[in-house]
């Protein structure tokens, strides 16, 4: 796919959509585009020279988040997936009144769907600090939370161990161990996963917790509200063929390149190096 010279290529159904996160966490929201957009050309930035957002200023990832749209409106994208919990919660409503003209989506803890699949109403969410502490958060307890007990548990060190590509080693099992533990014992039968780099260890946390515990994340639900949102305003790729994948990271590619590569399962994946 050709990189777009102008922004007014946006408006085209052949457009592509963008998405970013603070590394490879994305990618998670961008599969589940994949499979219910398969015609959608994208574009994926990794902000890895800045990972994790978790645990930075809300004033930095706000920074952050404007200069990656630009750069995503820059290449066409006729819609930005804000694909990072962190993200949307400390610039999803700024990146909105910045780029009035483009489709901007958000993520954010799927509160609200836990609360109708929990049997016994104990909700467990596993996020990052920013995400966990915001006003976004707090108004969705507000607003779906009633009748439930809803337990946070911020997690510290597995975003970082995520983004070196160690999904399965002895290290990220302990973490996950070390986090999941309260909540088990508080006897949740939901578990929200709050970050987008979670769902990247679903089996493993689906082990730890076993078969009485649903896990719950917000991808298949983006993808939804994304076709939802191309359709109602004319700009839905109608095919034919499979889209194309662009990636892109504000960190070392040389680093970055494998990871990717592991979590896409392919082998062929190539990321390009971003000044932004």
């Amino acid at each position: 796919m050709n990189k777009k010279e102008s922004p007014t290529d946006n408006s085209l159904p052949v457009a592509p959509v963008g998405f970013f996160d603070s590394g490879v966490g994305g990618l998670s929201v961008l599969q589940a585009v994949r499979r219910i957009l398969p015609h959608e050309n994208l574009i994926y930035f990794a902000d890895s020279a800045h990972c994790p957002y978790g645990n930075r200023s809300g004033d930095f990832v706000r920074r952050r988040s404007l200069a990656i749209t630009g750069f995503l409106l820059a290449q066409g994208a006729k819609a930005v997936v804000v694909a990072c919990n962190s993200a949307s919660e400390a610039a999803l409503e700024l990146l909105r009144l910045t780029f009035p003209g483009l489709e901007i989506i958000g993520v954010e803890p799927a509160v609200k769907v836990a609360q109708s699949m929990s049997k016994n109403k104990k909700i467990g969410v596993l996020g990052t600090p920013l995400t966990l502490r915001g006003g976004r958060f707090f108004r969705l307890l507000n607003d779906f939370s009633a009748g439930m007990e809803v337990y946070t548990q911020p997690v510290a060190g597995l975003v970082e161990l995520i983004e070196t590509g160690c999904l399965d080693d002895a290290q990220t099992t302990a973490i996950l161990k070390k986090n999941l533990r309260p909540l088990l014992k508080k006897g949740i039968d939901t578990l929200v996963l709050g970050c987008t780099h979670y769902p990247l260890l679903k089996e493993d946390i689906a082990s730890l917790c076993g078969p009485q515990v649903e896990l719950i994340d917000t991808a298949e639900p983006v993808a939804r509200q994304l076709r939802r949102r191309l359709l109602s305003t004319g700009r839905l790729n109608p095919g034919p063929g499979s889209g194309h994948i662009e990636y892109f990271s504000s960190g070392a590619v040389q680093a970055v390149n494998p990871v990717l590569r592991k979590i896409m399962a392919d082998p062929a994946l190539v990321v390009s190096q971003s000044s932004v």
